[in-house]
């Protein structure tokens, strides 16, 4: 079975969406805080390295959960 390259060159190339400087600072600060979180929990509260970790690993997932219904709906609206 052979593909014929002619008719993927005909359709029209999408460029892909470019990540704006904006985005990346919340993405930093972002992290950054989760982090703090992080060190908090462990250093300031003696909660324990695990429980801080899975209290930071969970904020993140709950920020990732956050972002991407975000983008869904910023998608949806073009």
């Amino acid at each position: 079975m052979t593909v014929d390259r002619d008719v993927i060159a005909d359709h029209e190339q999408i460029p892909p969406d470019e990540v704006s400087a904006a985005t990346v600072a919340a993405y930093v600060v972002a992290a950054t805080f989760l982090v703090g979180w992080f060190l908090f929990g462990w250093l300031i509260l003696r909660q324990g390295f695990v429980d801080s970790l899975g209290e930071s690993a969970g904020a993140g997932f709950a920020l990732l959960l956050i972002v991407s219904v975000v983008g869904t709906f910023r998608r949806s609206r073009r």
